[in-house]
């Protein structure tokens, strides 16, 4: 749900594009919730959220996320904040660890972003998840007995409890081999510059 979080992984994907090594990266995404406490309103988008939380005008919020959308789109995504459907990603991040279970873990990721910040769907409607397992050929029959049950719930709670281990207070955070640490939206040629030193060291 963090915009930012959407521009780094894109970054991250095209300075992986770029390894020489790419074949010997393995990459695990890891649930972080912002506003755990947050309640899935359709009826409300982000621009609204914002200027409630923030306790200011509606303008200025949306000023705030139309500063980020152009950030976005010289990154090549395209932000449609007054689409976004204000949305709990508990059950979302159960169905990238499901995705994972079956090596989709990555494609996942994006569908999720995709339909948050892109698309306007619900990330939070069982019916938008099972979709998107669908679009990706996994069981959605096996989605469906997930998302009715309390499955991948104790995985989205542990990477959560890491994070605080690893004193990660904010998002995206990405840690390479568990040495370097890359703390925002930074631009490709830091992830790039990154992943060489860290394979290099890992030989």
């Amino acid at each position: 749900m963090c915009p930012f979080c959407y521009i780094g992984k894109k970054r991250f994907d095209e300075a992986l594009a770029q390894f020489a090594n790419k074949s010997e990266v393995e990459v695990e995404w890891k649930s972080f919730m912002l506003s755990p406490e947050l309640k899935t309103d359709p009826t409300k988008n982000i621009n609204q959220m914002l200027a409630e939380h923030k306790n200011i005008p509606l303008e200025e919020a949306k000023g705030m996320n139309d500063y980020v959308a152009e950030m976005a789109a010289k990154a090549g995504l395209t932000y449609n904040f007054d689409k976004t459907v204000v949305a709990n990603s508990f059950n979302a991040h159960r169905f990238i660890h499901f995705a994972k279970q079956y090596g989709k873990q990555s494609e996942a990721e994006e569908k999720v972003f995709a339909a948050y910040f892109t698309e306007g769907r619900n990330i939070d409607d069982a019916q938008t998840l099972l979709a998107f397992a669908a679009e990706l050929g996994l069981d959605a029959t096996k989605l469906a007995n997930v998302m009715g049950s309390g499955a991948y719930t104790k995985d989205v709670m542990a990477d959560i409890t890491e994070a605080q281990e690893l004193g990660i207070r904010g998002v995206p955070f990405f840690v390479l081999n568990r040495k370097y640490a890359i703390s925002g939206a930074q631009e490709t040629a830091v992830f790039l510059d990154t992943l060489e030193k860290a394979f290099a060291e890992g030989k």
